[in-house]
């Protein structure tokens, strides 16, 4: 967020008011809303994501989950963790306000009464699911985010399957086995992209006693495990892909899931080569540059899979 929008959010919500939005991290809401919506779309076919009811739920189901979830979740990560460096989609963080922790669970408690009443019973189940997760990830003693290994296997699940089921879930619509191969291939991907976001905040988390992932493992070991998380995303792809395309759009599909991939290689193979030499902020500019190559497979599983 630019200076000036920073500036004009603490003089409408002055004091601690804006730092408690910012905690939120609002860069990362567009990200989220796109992923949940991949499942909405997966669910009914891309020319059917918004009609009438359909839309209004897609509507209420994404504030639920990106607002105040999504949100809740990392503003009792920012609460604990009390960063003072850059953090994801957040540079220059403010002092976390003094009640940010019950800010986030008031936020994420709000959102399950929510789900409960208007959305729907899958919704409602994977919301649950996340909400205990987001919880053992950020508040000790549980604090699996400084547990290496379990701060991966958290985020594959929540962000990686569940917030797509999420979008799926609002529709209504059962889950096939195609959809079940895209959805779980998100899984994996996820696997791939989240060490890269720890690679620039490695002295930090080593400061504060968290043993995270690529903490654990190093640089290049870290960027190898993305490798061979991204291999493993792209054959569910492939398989998904294989279960829903007719014969005559199967080369089309193949081009799709290729040039997604291609544009992860092309973000993960110069970075292994120059990691022993590349200082935090290249790290950074690499996980947003993975970011890219995210959303470039979000849209080749959409047209693989219609």
């Amino acid at each position: 967020m630019s200076g000036r929008l920073r500036a004009l959010g603490y003089r409408i919500l002055p004091g601690d008011g804006f730092s408690y939005v910012l905690h939120m991290r609002p860069r990362e809401w567009p990200i989220m809303i796109a992923h949940t919506t991949v499942g909405f779309a997966l669910a009914q076919g891309i020319g059917n994501t918004v009609h009438g009811v359909r839309a209004g739920a897609l509507a209420i189901g994404l504030a639920v989950w990106v607002l105040l979830l999504n949100g809740g979740t990392l503003a009792i990560n920012s609460a604990y963790d009390n960063d003072e460096g850059d953090i994801g989609y957040l540079d220059a963080p403010p002092k976390p306000p003094r009640h940010l922790a019950l800010f986030g669970f008031a936020l994420m408690l709000a959102g399950q009464a929510i789900a409960l009443a208007l959305v729907r019973r899958g919704f409602a189940i994977a919301y649950a699911i996340c909400f205990a997760m987001s919880l053992l990830y950020s508040v000790p003693p549980a604090r699996l985010k400084a547990v290496a290994g379990a701060d991966w296997i958290i985020n594959m699940i929540g962000f990686g399957t569940l917030t797509p089921y999420a979008g799926w879930a609002l529709t209504r619509l059962s889950l096939s086995a195609s959809g079940a191969w895209a959805l779980g291939g998100f899984a994996p991907l996820f696997a791939a992209l989240y060490p890269l976001t720890q690679l620039y905040q490695l002295e930090e988390d080593r400061a504060r006693g968290d043993r995270t992932l690529a903490l654990v493992l190093g640089v290049r070991a870290s960027l190898a495990v993305s490798i061979v998380s991204l291999c493993a995303a792209f054959a569910c792809f492939a398989r998904s892909s294989s279960l829903s395309t007719h014969a005559s759009g199967a080369a089309y599909s193949g081009t799709a899931l290729a040039i997604a991939a291609a544009a992860w290689l092309a973000v993960l193979i110069p970075w292994i080569a120059r990691a022993p030499w590349m200082a935090p902020q290249a790290h950074k500019r690499g996980m947003y540059a993975a970011l890219l190559a995210w959303a470039v497979t979000d849209i080749a599983v959409l047209i693989a899979t219609n």
